[in-house]
């Protein structure tokens, strides 16, 4: 196993902006007040091991359909690129489908907003090019930070105001849009090799 501290933060912000959890508070605060309580600790693990299987058996299905991690990293940075149009522009370019009313705490909070397309298809694009070990760091670290906003979130939101989350949102999209470039162009020339 090595770790490598420059995977792992790369890694971990690639992860922060695409799960996007501090740009999902006012949707957060929203489900909880419709749907009452919402268990961050049972939302922070299904969505950890979603991820965590997804990142060991992903290939293996891509494997089965008959696509390459190239290819299937080249799919994800079209997908990151978008979602980067997003948070910088404030448009809505995918709709998600409404939760149920029973619980919000597995869907969508567990899925698909944390371990959403968005985010298995990161995984998969970043195991093209990082350790394994360092994204599984990675993931651990974003769900800590997710368990934390999950928990705080009705504070996070009077403290950072809407501006302020505007402003995060924006920085995170631009840092996004660049490393999905960065993601399409090294993967790009391993397909035409």
């Amino acid at each position: 196993m090595e770790f490598n501290f420059k995977q792992i933060a790369t890694a971990t912000m690639v992860l922060f902006a695409v799960i996007d959890i501090i740009g999902s508070i006012p949707v957060i605060i929203s489900l909880r007040e419709k749907n009452g309580h919402i268990s961050s600790t049972k939302a922070s693990l299904i969505a950890t091991v979603v991820m965590v299987v997804f990142l060991f058996v992903g290939e293996n299905i891509l494997k089965l359909i008959g696509i390459n991690v190239n290819e299937f990293a080249v799919a994800g940075a079209f997908i990151l690129f978008f979602i980067a149009l997003e948070m910088i522009l404030g448009v809505t370019l995918f709709k998600q489908k409404k939760g149920l009313k029973q619980t919000a705490t597995v869907f969508p909070i567990a899925f698909p907003m944390i371990a959403g397309p968005g985010s298995l298809t990161t995984l998969i694009s970043l195991r093209a090019e990082y350790q394994t070990e360092n994204i599984i760091v990675a993931i651990l670290v974003n769900v800590v930070v997710v368990f934390i906003v999950l928990k705080t979130s009705g504070k996070l939101q009077k403290l950072l105001g809407i501006n302020g989350i505007a402003i995060i949102e924006k920085i995170f999209g631009v840092i996004l849009l660049a490393i999905a470039v960065k993601l399409f162009t090294s993967n790009i020339q391993e397909l035409f090799n």
